[in-house]
């Protein structure tokens, strides 16, 4: 390593360089991610520079006083195996010092991360593929709108582990490259789910129901938007029947992460649970 490196807080703009070495890695980032990724936490997104050209990546978002969640921890592979990104790792966990931190981490580094005190809770594997499919007709089925917002947030609250209320008024914000629905059953929320374009295709995220039918109904109204492209769903693997929803639509897994967690896990309703938001987030 040749001149000192600077390790700081970047700005919108520099971020969406992250976002570029996110999909070079082959993560396939939502194309309206930036926004709403980092107006979650405009302070927790550092890089580390030498002589101002960035060399590495990393997220610490904080929820609340309590919770953060750690992702984009990327370094160029150039410069892989000169401490760079471990010193950026460091600089990133003192950030969420005293905090829970959670990270959905790739396979082969969970050794790592185990050695930083991070614990295995579950895998989470992507199924992708190719969905044809009608949009179902069911009155209870509602586009999220300004109107649905608040009952949507109430809802989603017991899937987090901390307040997330600021990056969920922008993720349920729809957009020509995000989509949510909403089922309402007798004036109660009974699951949600977003739909968002990607690099490539769409992912689906979240995807929360009471059950396995109210999230097959919701699955079916976003992958109706699909138009016959691509679409990923991320299920916990301990819900099988979130598994099985996937599989039931000739989806077929194509990554898979360890949630992993450093501090008390929190308890989450894993079995409501069909596909988690983001890797990066959370």
């Amino acid at each position: 390593m040749g001149s000192a490196l600077e390790i700081r807080p970047i700005s919108r703009e520099e971020f969406d360089i992250a976002v570029s070495w996110a999909r070079e890695e082959g993560w396939n980032p939502g194309l309206a991610d930036g926004d709403c990724f980092y107006a979650s936490d405009p302070g927790g997104y550092l890089m580390a520079f030498e002589d101002g050209l960035p060399l590495a990546s990393i997220s610490v978002v904080a929820y609340g006083e309590t919770f953060g969640f750690l992702g984009f921890y990327i370094c160029r592979p150039e410069r892989r195996g000169e401490g760079i990104g471990y010193r950026l790792w460091q600089a990133g966990l003192e950030r969420l010092e005293g905090r829970t931190v959670g990270l959905d981490g790739v396979v082969d580094q969970q050794a790592n991360y185990r050695k930083e005190g991070f614990v295995l809770e579950h895998r989470n594997v992507r199924y992708g593929g190719r969905v044809d499919c009608d949009a179902p007709q069911d009155p209870r089925l509602r586009a999220i709108g300004p109107e649905e917002v608040e009952a949507v947030v109430a809802y989603d609250a017991p899937f987090f582990a901390a307040p997330r209320e600021t990056f969920l008024r922008g993720w349920l914000r729809r957009s020509e490259a995000r989509f949510g629905s909403v089922l309402i059953d007798g004036g109660a929320v009974r699951g949600y789910g977003v739909l968002r374009r990607c690099h490539e295709g769409f992912k689906v995220g979240p995807l929360f129901a009471d059950s396995r039918e109210d999230a097959d109904l919701l699955f079916r109204s976003l992958a109706a938007e699909t138009k016959g492209e691509p679409v990923y769903l991320d299920p916990p693997q301990p819900n099988a029947a979130a598994v099985s929803l996937a599989e039931s639509y000739g989806l077929t897994p194509v990554f898979e992460t360890a949630r992993m967690y450093r501090g008390t896990a929190p308890r989450l309703p894993l079995a409501r649970t069909f596909g988690i938001t983001t890797f990066e987030l959370g």
